[in-house]
């Protein structure tokens, strides 16, 4: 690793909860062996049994340190002065995100997570976005599923077009193809708390598409077009895709992140990194059948209203928490994960007049939990081994960015952990 005057490369804050296990074991298997880590939390016992569970993975190598530490603001701090990277899996970030974030950004400590609450990054954006660039502080919120297979194949097709064809895109349209993998009690009970705890007003302005893009497109692309049919049912057919494509589960929040890293793209000084002035993200998810996709665009539908209202979510958060959900800090077995995937098409347009197209493709051997454990230990290598000088999280030297802005390094890195990202005409 690149050489540091701090005591550490990198410290995992959440390594006893669910996710933050499987990153845990992500950085001990794929980091380099003379990293210098530790994982930190409030239980030391607990701790230790996460250390002595990695000694069972990777004995020949140093195992991480253990620091005892809160979110109290102090012990946060020494942390962060303590380390040059800071990946925090304790979540729901709208409760326990800020303190960690605001300690990187202070000192200069580059940071990663993997939320999905864009209201949260919205807020995140306003009060700690010109901190980190004062402080050269790198700090990439939705490092997960959440965002990086969205974010990252966007980057790939455009650079992909303008390589290949000179050209600008014109659009990217992605859909998750097919999935196998369970869910967790942490992401579930966040998806709950986004209703209650941020006005209903806020989740609609932050959830706009270019809601945390420091530019607007003057001129956005139009959505695809598709069938009478189709669109008296809400629905796509986009052929490159699969057929049908309905409401995806992670499309309103990868839509947003997409669009902050073509902003950023687009206003940096080398003008050769825009994605291009009319860029549009869309993301939808593949069925079967124009059945199956109506009833997943109406199950959609029906808990974002009910979900919306006080008395109906009310009611209903204790059904779900009892009887759907897992607890906090549970979610699916080892052995139930061991055939899990996830596979991801894209297709790119490019603007110009014959609006050729390139299609892509994202696979990832792991379900949601360990892709997210991937992609976090490949982020935190990248950064870590200085290998910057090609991204625009390089060039800007700090701020509240995105995955996409680690660039071409970080797709080849997440290549090399085993994720399939192919782009072609």
């Amino acid at each position: 690793m690149a050489q540091s005057p701090r005591e550490y490369d990198l410290v995992l804050l959440g390594a006893t909860g669910y996710t933050g296990k499987l990153t845990a074991e992500f950085i001990s298997t794929n980091l380099p062996t003379d990293l210098k880590w530790a994982i930190a939390g409030r239980n030391a016992a607990k701790l230790q049994g996460v250390v002595d569970e990695l000694q069972n993975l990777s004995r020949d190598r140093k195992q991480p340190d253990v620091e005892i530490c809160s979110l109290d603001k102090a012990q946060l701090t020494t942390l962060a002065k303590k380390t040059r990277l800071i990946i925090t899996t304790v979540g729901p970030y709208m409760f326990y995100g800020e303190p960690v974030l605001s300690a990187c950004a202070e000192n200069g400590t580059h940071y990663l997570d993997c939320t999905g609450e864009i209201p949260w990054y919205y807020d995140m954006v306003q009060k700690y976005h010109e901190t980190a660039q004062r402080t050269g502080a790198i700090i990439i919120p939705q490092c997960g599923l959440d965002s990086v297979p969205a974010d990252i194949m966007s980057f790939a097709v455009s650079n992909h077009i303008r390589k290949t064809l000179n050209a600008s895109t014109l659009s990217v349209i992605l859909t998750m193809y097919a999935a196998k993998s369970g869910v967790s009690g942490g992401t579930s009970s966040t998806a709950l708390n986004l209703f209650s705890h941020y006005p209903l007003s806020h989740l609609l302005e932050t959830l706009k598409p270019f809601s945390i893009s420091p530019v607007r497109p003057t001129d956005p692309a139009k959505p695809p077009s598709s069938s009478l049919f189709y669109r008296l049912l809400g629905l796509q057919n986009i052929p490159e895709l699969g057929g049908v494509q309905t409401t995806g589960p992670m499309a309103s929040v990868d839509t947003c992140i997409v669009h902050r890293s073509w902003g950023l793209y687009h206003q940096s000084s080398d003008s050769s990194l825009s994605y291009g002035p009319r860029f549009r993200f869309l993301e939808y998810m593949r069925a079967r059948t124009t059945l199956a996709a109506l009833v997943i665009k109406l199950g959609f539908g029906v808990f974002g209203v009910l979900m919306a209202f006080p008395l109906s979510r009310w009611l209903l958060t204790p059904l779900i928490t009892k009887f759907v959900i897992p607890a906090p800090g549970e979610g699916p077995k080892k052995e139930d994960m061991k055939n899990d995937f996830m596979t991801y098409r894209a297709l790119g347009i490019a603007d110009s007049k014959g609006q050729e197209k390139v299609v892509g493709s994202l696979e990832s051997k792991h379900g949601g939990y360990g892709t997210t454990g991937l992609t976090l230990s490949a982020a935190a290598f990248v950064i870590l081994k200085g290998d910057l000088a090609n991204t625009e999280a390089g060039r800007v030297g700090g701020g509240i960015l995105t995955p996409a802005t680690l660039g071409e390094p970080y797709v080849e890195m997440l290549r090399e952990y085993g994720m399939k990202i192919t782009v072609g005409v």
